[in-house]
């Protein structure tokens, strides 16, 4: 009955172990069963919930729940806060993910989740891209250029081969200087370089939106939208009233969502009426080539963050902390020789002490 716990620390020597390359590839894979799985309803996510506010700063604390049938369940708790970074050089999100034995409730593992939220969020815009970017596509285009940046940039490099361009633009003059540094180690084969909105729009055959907009601050781009077949990693869209992307191109793009619900609720979906969002990530998965035709148009893939996504992450990550025996055990849990008493201990004490003990 004990909990694997793993902490940042065993998170760095897994990396350092398997490489992110191999770590990012894997969930990929991993992320296209898991969509085509909820397709065929192995796979349930409840809505995430949770608590949002504007005190003592802009943020939320959401819990995001999915379940494999017959295996276990997996919880998510996340903590959004866009003010982070620039006051107290914290991430923008923070984040552990927890995963329960459905047969008795027990805890099997606690991880950080802050790498595995980024790097899931970049396999999820992959797989997205696999699907519906033209697969000769050769410039990727970066609208904010924040944690998020790094991920998308190394996930959809991996997926398309044939990408020879990057091109990244920020508000935030000194968080676009610093993206190449953070490109670097990633050793990406197509080259990467700062562009003015103007010169990036034009020439994108894909674009990743990853912003820290203000809740109704966007759109974060209006011009050069012609291209007939851009296609549209929209990552920022996370709160509620927050938006990046321009109404009029989503109405005349294939709006995927995720997750429906959620993105109606928090994504660029918001903006939309039921009947102008398209089919989700999921339907796509149970055959890609029926939505073949896609790569041909406009198509915005709005990404809010699903919990099946974690849950193919954090399955990942236990399977190699067992592996390479990561990570500590812990007897977390109050499990006694009598289930029907929560008093008996290993080693009773009073309880409760006698007014003359005062």
């Amino acid at each position: 009955m004990d909990t694997l716990i793993i902490d940042r620390h065993d998170i760095r020597r897994l990396v350092d172990s398997v490489g992110l390359d191999t770590l990012m590839r894997e969930l990929i894979t991993r992320l296209k069963t898991s969509f085509a799985s909820f397709q065929s309803g192995d796979i349930s996510t409840p809505a995430r919930s949770g608590c949002s506010y504007h005190r003592p700063q802009l943020g939320l604390v959401e819990w995001m729940p999915a379940m494999q049938t017959g295996g276990p369940v997996c919880v998510k708790i996340v903590g959004y806060h866009p003010s982070n970074p620039s006051t107290l050089n914290l991430p923008t999100i923070l984040s552990t993910t927890s995963l329960y034995d459905t047969r008795t409730g027990h805890l099997l593992g606690l991880a950080d989740a802050t790498f595995l939220t980024a790097l899931r969020t970049g396999a999820a815009s992959a797989v997205a891209t696999s699907w519906l970017a033209q697969e000769d596509s050769k410039v990727l285009g970066l609208i904010g250029c924040g944690a998020q940046a790094v991920t998308q940039a190394h996930a959809i490099s991996l997926a398309l081969p044939k990408l020879q361009e990057i091109l990244f633009f920020d508000t935030d003059s000194s968080t676009m200087t610093s993206l190449p540094a953070r490109l670097a180690p990633l050793r990406l084969k197509a080259s990467a370089k700062a562009a003015a909105l103007d010169q990036l729009m034009p020439k994108a055959d894909i674009l990743c939106t990853a912003t820290s907009v203000d809740v109704a601050g966007g759109p974060v781009f209006t011009e050069g939208t012609e291209k007939s077949s851009l296609h549209i990693n929209a990552v920022g869209s996370d709160f509620p009233g927050k938006t990046e992307v321009p109404l009029a191109l989503l109405r005349r793009a294939r709006v995927c969502p995720d997750f429906r619900d959620q993105a109606i609720a928090e994504g660029e979906c918001q903006q939309l009426r039921p009947d102008e969002i398209g089919v989700d990530l999921a339907t796509i998965a149970g055959n890609p080539e029926d939505f073949a035709h896609y790569r041909d148009e406009q198509t915005v893939f709005d990404s809010t963050g699903w919990a099946v996504e974690d849950l193919a992450a954090m399955e990942m990550v236990m399977g190699y902390a067992e592996e390479l025996q990561l990570g500590q055990r812990v007897e977390l849990e109050s499990v006694f020789e009598d289930p029907m008493n929560p008093y008996e201990f290993d080693a009773p004490a009073p309880l409760i002490a006698h007014a003359s003990s005062f």
